[in-house]
């Protein structure tokens, strides 16, 4: 296994560490492109299909298809009710499967920071827009410490275990979106944050969420002894932000950008 990558290979496990949390800040990324109904999607990089789901839902498209290079996440979101609606495919996305104008909105979701060439797929996501449609994608603000990780991140880095951004994670910025959006030649590129909060009704449901999938954070608890695991998840237990409730709460945030075809 290759330090600092992110396998996504089990389908629920993924689903249980960010689905609530990408559909949360997916409601208020679809208001903010205000797309009105009856129209083609795309979902780029659709893992399990919370996102997909939920342009189902809130968009109310004529047509949707989603696309993902990993098979199990596409294997695991054909499982899902809302599938018999959605032309699934595997494929890249800087290879998109589609011919040019096929589609009036094309979104990225919680993907930017993970594709080897994020201008290459913008400028895809833009050959299968139709002129006058819109690109839009948003993604957790790694560098900004925005992720849903972060306080998992930062209580193993306080053992010493040191969890280096990958590259990528420079895509998560809002002025390196807006750049790679305007350098592919759309128009009216806006950027904004977007901010939620992240909930678990107790530590136990919290560290299994957080803990149950090969992302690198747990990758690097890997390199920890059983002891240093439990100071870990002591260390979790007194310092996680609580509500009044005894709920374990923090924020979040993503970044996210749009843009308009010419024409």
């Amino acid at each position: 296994m290759t330090e600092g990558t992110i396998y996504f290979t089990d389908g629920a496990a993924y689903d249980r560490l960010m689905a609530p949390w990408s559909r949360a800040a997916g409601k208020e990324f679809l208001d903010w492109l205000a797309a009105p109904p009856g129209l083609r999607w795309l979902d780029v990089g659709c893992g399990t299909g919370a996102f997909t789901e939920l342009v189902l839902e809130q968009c109310r498209p004529r047509d949707l298809s989603a696309v993902d290079p990993a098979e199990d996440q596409i294997a695991h979101a054909r499982t899902k009710p809302a599938a018999k609606g959605v032309n699934f495919r595997l494929a890249e996305a800087q290879k998109l499967p589609f011919a040019d104008d096929e589609f009036d909105v094309a979104a990225m979701a919680l993907v930017i920071t993970f594709v080897s060439d994020p201008a290459q797929a913008v400028a895809e996501m833009k050959r299968v827009v139709k002129p006058g449609g819109m690109l839009g994608t948003y993604v957790w603000d790694f560098l900004g410490k925005g992720n849903t990780q972060q306080p998992l991140r930062e209580a193993v880095e306080a053992r010493g275990i040191a969890v280096q951004p990958t590259p990528g994670h420079v895509h998560s910025r809002l002025e390196n979106l807006r750049t790679i959006f305007t350098a592919a030649g759309l128009e009216a590129v806006s950027v904004r944050p977007i901010e939620i909060d992240i909930s678990y009704p107790n530590f136990d449901e919290y560290w299994t969420a957080q803990t149950g999938f090969a992302n690198t954070v747990v990758q690097h608890m890997r390199k920890m002894t059983e002891a240093q695991i439990e100071e870990l998840k002591a260390h979790l237990r007194g310092h996680l932000p609580r509500d009044k409730s005894g709920r374990i709460v923090y924020k979040a945030w993503s970044n996210a950008a749009k843009g308009r075809v010419p024409g």
